[in-house]
């Protein structure tokens, strides 16, 4: 299972094979900013350090120099690799961690 880290937080969590970052995170205790979750909308819209991902629909929300610069929509990516994403907005769930 790929491990995700929140960065600046440093908050970790397993995502399960075919689980989006998003939901994988949701069951990992931490809240992520989203709203459509179909990968339009570019709520969860974040940075990440290069760890590779692939996206449950035909063509997410990004431009080809956002995904070449790594960027990543977590609402509709799969991670393939242990990857780390720069969302400063991301809250624990309460009553969690």
């Amino acid at each position: 299972m790929p491990r995700v880290t929140i960065a600046p937080q440093g908050w970790q969590f397993d995502a399960a094979e075919g689980e989006t970052l998003l939901r994988a995170a949701e069951r990992g205790g931490i809240r992520l900013p989203s709203s459509c979750r179909n990968g339009t909308c570019r709520t969860c819209y974040c940075a990440s350090d290069g760890g590779t991902v692939r996206y449950t629909v035909e063509w997410p929300g990004l431009s080809l120099d956002e995904r070449r610069a790594h960027d990543v929509l977590p609402c509709v990516a799969v991670a393939l690799a242990d990857i780390t994403l720069t969302i400063p907005a991301a809250r624990r769930i309460e009553g969690t961690g």
